[in-house]
């Protein structure tokens, strides 16, 4: 029996990188300036976060072309995925009381 909050995952646990992979959960995958934007970050600030994501395998970054305009599109990968659920699940354990309660 240990406290959920050695659940918790150090990468996810900032409050920008959160967001990222919850808004690029909701989606199959979401373009850079459409993230920036939802998650009120500067371009800088996100391609930090995203290095970040990317280095612990949580996302995928693909790089490509809209006519001859350069676009940056995100998705999350199965690994941010099931992490991402496993950091939910401790916080919704800490927020309840469910102290006790072992991971699903």
């Amino acid at each position: 029996m240990s406290h959920p909050r050695h659940r918790l995952n150090d990468v996810i646990h900032s409050p920008v990188r959160f967001s990222i992979v919850a808004t690029l959960a909701a989606s199959d995958r979401t373009e850079f300036p459409f993230l920036r934007d939802t998650v009120e970050v500067s371009d800088s600030t996100l391609s930090k976060h995203i290095s970040v994501l990317e280095t612990a395998g949580y996302v995928k970054v693909t790089k490509g072309y809209v006519g001859k305009r350069p676009r940056t599109w995100l998705s999350i990968t199965p690994k941010g995925r099931g992490a991402f659920t496993e950091h939910c699940e401790a916080l919704r354990a800490i927020a309840s009381g469910r102290l006790d309660e072992e991971p699903r």
